[in-house]
Formats: C-alpha cells, structure tokens, sequence
C-alpha cells in the first residue's frame, strides 16, 4: 500500500488536507465514497481537510445505516 509523504516545513503535520504518511488508498477510498453518495465533484473533496473528509464518510455511514435499518454492529445479534 503506498503512502502520501510530502516533505513539509518543520513542524507542519498537513498539506493539502492529507497527513503526511496518510495511505493514499485510503484517500481514494474516501474521495470516491462522497463523490458515490453525494455527487460532489472529486475537486470539492479534495479540497476539504482530511479531517472534514472524515467526518463527511462517517455521516453518510450512519444515515446509511440507519436508511437500512442495519445495526451498528452487524455482528451484534
């Protein structure tokens, strides 16, 4: 898996809305999850902090969740 590193001033931990060391799978993971279920355009997300992406994936997770009626855990009975 490779990895986003950007060399960054001293003591700067972000550039560009992506940790340094952050999976750059794990980007595209996320980028195509908001465009999937908004229809953001890919500019739009990328331009949001990694952060905002974040959180944005983990509300579309929960009301997807809840739309379906799974549980939080679909391994709990």
């Amino acid at each position: 898996m490779s990895e986003v590193r950007a060399p960054l001033p001293a003591g700067d931990r972000c550039r560009g809305g992506v940790l340094s060391g952050y999976p750059v799978d794990r980007i595209y993971e996320e980028v195509a999850f908001i465009a999937y279920y908004l229809h953001w355009k890919h500019d739009d997300i990328m331009e949001m902090d990694h952060r905002e992406r974040r959180r944005w994936c983990e509300e579309i997770s929960r009301i997807h969740r809840k739309v379906s009626k799974e549980p939080k855990n679909i391994f709990a009975t």
